[in-house]
């Protein structure tokens, strides 16, 4: 087969995985584990056929494929399980290579997002994963961001060698639920992805403490740095289908919230389920709103940067969140006794609870208020939308005209922005 006709199959098959985002990994421009810098091809940073956004709306680049779509697994949600009637492709490792560096070199990518379907072994198809890596990184010194899909039931020695030439690891757990999971990817084991992740956790954390300590002994004793070791510096991340079985909201959140305290995952993607080709019966036949997915993704901000608790977020009887107003604007009209929230007195975790007010904004309004009060032209000064907040703040120079906060009133505009399910949503549209 042509590559030409490979690289169609390959990477339109893995598009359907969503956790291809960059963010965390370091620059690999200083040292690279052998004592060397400054030469080498590629990068992390900076701008450069899957464009991935990080929290500082950095867009990175990476091409994104699968090294075969062969599969030994039977997931019933799959395209590519192998009872899939689909034209079916394979990489060789140096294709692999070879790909990488000429988009690189043609400025169309800044790095690699590699998964693959299992063929003839776990270890097997792990070890050609981490060997396109290892290509890169040792006979091309190729410095560009790698992320991973890394394989379960893989060995722990496979593993290892994975997190020494990505940036990023991840492992699915595929669905919400582990009576679904059982029921649509009975080859797939929750226990074995779980040992998994928290394999990786510490040897990620064994890393990082690593390096803390060679910064310290370099600082505080003259000494000349000596790099250690790197493991995933991007950290690992994972990805759940939305909408297969019948996990509510309430326990996707829940389970988002485990996995990120259990094994400090970076992310957790959210992928809304998407009907195939000779699907199973077992399976819903039609997809979920991609709003649900929006709506998800926001709660998961919230959960991360803003201190909900994955508990508090879901305000509906059904544990569904609401799919006509955003996640955090709900909470609000669900507690109007916590509002309006004075905005030159009130703390920074209030704050953060007010529909309207970013992170970012809530800091510079605390830093400010230390010289002045703050008044309406302050908040437009800093491009908040003046309308979603006013109604649940008081200022120096405002107050709202009344308490009574009517969960109606907001439904319309945003109703008709999110009312489009066939338009893909930006993460605060």
């Amino acid at each position: 087969m042509e590559l030409s006709r490979k690289l169609e199959i390959l990477a339109d098959a893995a598009k359907y995985d969503a956790s291809c985002a960059s963010s965390g990994a370091e620059s690999r421009n200083s040292y690279d584990g052998r004592g060397r810098g400054g030469r080498g091809i590629g990068s992390t940073e900076g701008m450069g056929i899957c464009h991935s956004y990080a929290p500082d709306g950095r867009c990175v680049s990476l091409l994104k494929i699968l090294l075969t779509n062969f599969c030994t697994y039977d997931c019933l949600y799959c395209v590519n399980r192998v009872s899939s009637n689909v034209p079916r492709a394979r990489f060789t490792v140096d294709e692999v290579v070879t790909l990488t560096l000429d988009f690189y070199r043609r400025n169309y990518i800044e790095g690699l997002f590699l998964s693959s379907g299992i063929i003839r072994s776990s270890d097997y198809t792990m070890e050609q994963v981490v060997s396109v890596a290892r290509k890169l990184r040792e006979d091309h010194d190729f410095r560009g961001y790698i992320h991973l899909k890394t394989i379960p039931d893989a060995s722990d020695a496979l593993l290892a060698d994975a997190g020494r030439y990505a940036d990023r690891l991840s492992i699915n757990i595929e669905l919400p639920s582990s009576e679904g999971l059982a029921r649509l990817a009975p080859e797939k084991n929750e226990r074995a992805i779980r040992i998994s992740m928290a394999r990786l956790r510490e040897r990620i954390d064994d890393a990082k403490a690593e390096r803390d300590d060679a910064a310290r002994i370099a600082t505080t004793q003259a000494k000349a740095f000596v790099a250690p070791r790197r493991f995933a510096t991007g950290g690992q991340s994972t990805q759940m289908i939305v909408g297969a079985d019948a996990s509510d909201d309430v326990r996707i959140l829940s389970l988002s919230a485990n996995l990120y305290g259990s094994y400090r995952l970076k992310r957790v993607y959210y992928s809304a389920f998407s009907p195939i080709p000779d699907a199973s019966a077992t399976l819903p036949l039609h997809a979920p709103p991609l709003v649900r997915e929006h709506r998800l993704y926001q709660a998961d901000w919230l959960m991360r940067h803003y201190g909900f608790a994955a508990d508090e977020i879901v305000q509906r009887a059904d544990g569904m969140l609401d799919l006509d107003v955003d996640p955090k604007l709900g909470w609000a009209l669900a507690h109007r006794e916590r509002f309006p929230v004075d905005v030159n007195r009130a703390a920074k975790e209030d704050l953060l609870r007010v529909p309207g007010l970013g992170a970012k904004t809530v800091d510079r309004l605390i830093a400010s208020r230390r010289h002045r009060r703050i008044r309406r032209a302050d908040l437009a000064r800093l491009r908040v939308a003046m309308a979603k907040v006013l109604p649940f703040v008081t200022l120096a120079d405002h107050r709202p005209a009344s308490r009574t906060l009517d969960a109606e009133q907001w439904r319309p505009s945003v109703s008709g922005t999110m009312g489009r399910e066939s338009e893909q949503l930006g993460l605060f549209a």
